[in-house]
């Protein structure tokens, strides 16, 4: 009788506890609410500049987006979410040409094909002088591009300078909706080894995707290089398509976990176009997100061996969330993981909602070398990270990112080409203008195979002077090679395509040539995997 008095009592005692700290809470979240009231009202009668309250309310809401330190969040105008669709769906109506700002000139940097642009003979390097007879002088970027823009079948009146044209080029193009391509090309290498560039996850990335396998096993590929490097992801209903095309129905490709421990699972359906097809997938610190869904499912399945640096590790799922007027939220809502239960997300340091880098890679400012930012992990590194199981028992490492099977760091500058960028640096912008037009005007003289003279060096050298690039004669001589490089592919480029220019640098990339001779020797996925076991790690130039 005793026992069961002291249980009611100790029922009745925690009864008004557990009340009073819901009380407290309600209070807390009431205090908060009449805070938020407080402030805003001041602001709109007290602050010494009248901000209307359509305006203050906006400005509250970035406020709490940004409060909330997801460095991925953000609160879209019905403007913005038309750009943001545009950017991930990869299909706009407007001319068909990628654009920058170079020092307040708006030059076209690559003019797409089948477009618009192309067909009304627009050339890369062109400057945009003019739109429908407005001087676009002193327009920012976003301008430029909005005027360009309109609905399928408008026409739209642009005038252009060309290097080494005397008189504007006024031509009237009709607008279209336009596909930017997520493989851009693909090649054949020594006859039997695929590359295959996968630019970004846009919404037609799984059929150009599947459309490039299928050419290069007609033209008989016996393994493929898929290049994910730079790839910073997109849509993410792409990458499961693409891994499908790889694995067995009923594989796992990848889950979301959410707050609410709801778990959603991602699998392969259906046969695979290549099921046994040796595959290399080539990452570097720049593969992110949906690209990092396609290289952990096939890492996990042990479907490819993944050559490269370690990914960038951004493994947060972001939901969009429609508003009333047209706004959008974009929040990140859950975590990704591989099918081995690695989480892709690697953990950072997030100021003002801003990622902060750890100083854990060596970066060319200058941004013209052959890898931009060359993360300092090494392959004994790797061995720190949590270990996980592959289906077939290989080692597989999680802490965030995937890391690569075979880890091979890119090729590195010598000395007086890394001097010969620094100096430059300060100059970057007038550097890029000359090698442009220099590049732009030695395009039609040249065949594919060739070679960047030591008059091409010194003309590039005078116009670099005389466009106010001071650098050191002996400096540039020594950097010879890098000077070679940069020059022949854009010259490459502009004269022959993506492809050429990129056949040109093959020999300069030592993650594509270790790819390349793995896939020489091995005839099997399993011989692969055998020979990154036993062979030493690339080494660097």
């Amino acid at each position: 009788m005793t026992r069961v008095r002291v249980s009611v009592l100790a029922a009745l005692v925690l009864v008004p506890l557990s009340t009073g700290a819901f009380l407290v809470e309600r209070s807390t979240t009431r205090d908060s609410a009449r805070l938020f009231d407080q402030v805003l009202s001041l602001v709109s009668d007290r602050f010494v500049d009248t901000v209307p309250s359509a305006d203050l309310y906006e400005k509250a809401a970035r406020g709490l987006v940004r409060e909330i330190n997801d460095p991925y969040a953000a609160l879209y105008s019905p403007k913005q979410l038309a750009e943001f669709t545009a950017s991930t769906g990869g299909r706009y109506a407007g001319l068909g040409m990628l654009v920058e700002d170079q020092q307040g000139v708006t030059v076209v940097s690559r003019v797409y094909p089948h477009t618009p642009a192309e067909s009304g003979g627009v050339h890369d390097g062109d400057h945009i002088v003019a739109v429908e007879n407005q001087p676009v002088h002193g327009w920012k970027l976003p301008q430029v591009t909005d005027a360009l823009k309109g609905n399928p079948g408008t026409q739209v009146n642009v005038t252009f300078a060309r290097p080494g044209v005397a008189a504007p080029i006024v031509l009237k193009l009709t607008r279209a909706v336009i596909h930017i391509p997520a493989v851009p090309y693909t090649i054949l290498l020594d006859g039997k080894i695929g590359y295959l560039p996968l630019l970004q996850f846009n919404e037609t990335a799984g059929d150009e995707f599947e459309h490039a396998v299928q050419t290069l096993t007609r033209q008989g590929a016996r393994g493929i290089v898929i290049d994910l490097r730079g790839n910073g992801g997109g849509i993410v209903d792409q990458a499961i398509d693409i891994s499908n095309l790889f694995l067995r129905d009923g594989a796992e490709i990848a889950t979301v976990r959410a707050r609410s421990g709801e778990v959603q699972r991602y699998a392969a359906r259906g046969t695979p176009l290549a099921p046994t097809l040796p595959l290399v997938v080539l990452t570097d610190g720049y593969t992110a997100s949906a690209s990092e869904i396609v290289a952990g499912a096939l890492q996990d399945h042990d479907r490819a061996l993944v050559v490269g640096t370690t990914s960038f590790g951004k493994g947060l799922v972001q939901s969009l969330f429609t508003l009333d007027g047209g706004w959008a939220l974009k929040l990140t809502t859950a975590k990704w993981y591989t099918p081995s239960g690695r989480s892709i997300q690697k953990e950072r340091k997030v100021v003002d909602g801003k990622i902060v880098e750890e100083p854990d890679s060596v970066c060319d400012p200058a941004n013209l070398s052959r890898q931009a930012c060359v993360p300092a992990e090494s392959d004994s590194a790797k061995k720190s990270r949590p270990q996980y199981k592959s289906d077939g028992g290989r080692v597989v490492y999680g802490g965030g990112a995937i890391t690569p099977d075979v880890v091979v760091q890119p090729d590195t500058l010598s000395a007086p080409e890394q001097q010969f960028l620094k100096s430059i640096t300060p100059k970057s912008q007038e550097f890029y203008i000359t090698l442009y037009n220099y590049a732009m005007q030695l395009k039609s003289g040249v065949r594919p195979d060739f070679v960047v003279t030591p008059a091409w060096r010194d003309e590039f050298y005078r116009r670099l002077t005389a466009a106010g690039v001071v650098i050191d004669p002996k400096l540039y001589s020594d950097a010879s090679p890098e000077v070679d490089r940069v020059l022949g592919v854009r010259v490459a480029r502009f004269a022959f395509g993506d492809a050429t220019a990129k056949r040109r640098e093959i020999g300069d990339d030592n993650q594509l040539v270790r790819a390349v001779e793995l896939l020489r020797k091995g005839t099997t996925q399993q011989d692969l995997f055998s020979l990154a076991q036993h062979e030493a790690p690339s080494g660097t130039r």
